[in-house]
């Protein structure tokens, strides 16, 4: 079955690819969704939909503190006051005016154990590996992955000031991680990718006293993708795009939903761009694969049971590649060639459930 797909919205933006295929969306539960954009120095912050309506200018710059350093997840904070940058050797908060807030120092994330630094806080040391940091949804802290004397740590900070509430030592070796933080405005995610070692999972909790954390790593090969306010739990991909699970906010699993067979049984991988569409519907690319030639697209799935729907058709031909849920209902994709990005949501007959 097909399910068209309608044009909401396209803009010009270079660099936009970062969107779909990055981490510069950043969303809020009832707040902004926003894109953050890196342009030459600078991190250019657009509204989403206003950027979506037409409005061209950013609606905050914040100079990029490490210009050498193009690693590391950022994140800004609700009121747009202040970006939180996840460098090689520490967290910074910057205001929108360019002032420093705080620093958070931590160890190096270049891989050679004991290289020596420099003294010279813009010198970018050997290694793509980085951590990531988050802005809780009110404002009060700052989530990061750390590295501290060899030790990997996800810490708590006060946003106002930087100082250290809270650390969990992790079991990792890092070659990225991203945060994602629920809807319910209380839990935190952290997804930890360390290569072809698999992926770890971990969800926890601040109260202003007590740090609650558990993790969901006994398979230690789950990323984890999206949240959406209709659901307490939270999606997962398999490491390699096997199968995507819907699981309760403890891990239980509560659907799980494998790629179409083809006539030999055989079975293409899930793309990792994937998530909820809206409460009722997951979007999830089949990337193209000389071996299943009928399969590559965007495909639709129920998202209580992940069920599939259907394939996406789009107007203009097959869209393949990666893909950004809004959880709205609608979705983006990016074309390279014409530096476009463009929104999409499905066509007369398909509810939002």
């Amino acid at each position: 079955m097909s399910i068209n797909a309608e044009l909401r919205g396209s803009v010009g933006l270079p660099g936009g690819g970062a969107l779909v295929d990055g981490f510069a969306f950043e969303s809020r539960c009832g707040g902004a969704r926003r894109a953050l954009l890196r342009n030459g120095l600078e991190l250019e912050v657009y509204d989403l939909d206003e950027l979506l309506g037409g409005e061209r200018a950013p609606a905050a710059v914040f100079a990029l503190p490490w210009p050498g350093w193009d690693q590391g997840v950022h994140s800004v904070s609700p009121d747009g006051a202040f970006a939180v940058f996840s460098g090689q050797r520490a967290v910074r908060a910057v205001g929108v005016g360019g002032e420093v807030l705080w620093e958070y120092r931590h160890g190096c994330w270049g891989p050679e154990l004991g290289h020596p630094h420099s003294g010279d806080e813009q010198e970018v040391c050997r290694g793509s590996e980085h951590g990531s940091c988050r802005v809780s949804d009110d404002g009060l802290f700052v989530w990061a992955h750390v590295v501290h004397e060899e030790q990997e740590y996800w810490v708590v900070l006060d946003a106002q000031d930087g100082r250290e509430l809270a650390r969990l030592a992790l079991d990792s070796a890092t070659a990225g991680s991203h945060h994602v933080s629920h809807p319910d405005g209380i839990h935190m995610g952290l997804s930890i990718g360390m290569g072809q070692d698999g992926i770890l999972l971990y969800w926890a909790r601040w109260d202003g006293e007590r740090l609650t954390s558990w993790d969901l790593n006994e398979t230690m090969d789950r990323i984890l993708v999206d949240v959406h306010p209709g659901h307490a739990g939270y999606l997962t991909l398999e490491h390699y795009g096997a199968d995507l699970r819907l699981h309760a906010l403890d891990g239980d699993v509560l659907a799980e939903a494998e790629p179409e067979a083809d006539e030999f049984g055989d079975r293409p991988c899930w793309d990792y761009t994937c998530g909820f569409v809206d409460a009722g519907t997951v979007i999830v690319p089949v990337p193209e694969d000389e071996e299943f030639p009928d399969q590559a697209g965007h495909w639709l799935l129920d998202a209580h049971t992940l069920g599939i729907r259907g394939r996406v058709d789009y107007p203009d031909g097959a869209v393949a590649g990666y893909v950004r849920p809004l959880g709205d209902g609608t979705w983006l994709t990016y074309d390279g060639r014409t530096e476009t990005l463009n929104r999409w949501g499905a066509g007369t007959g398909m509810g939002a459930g």
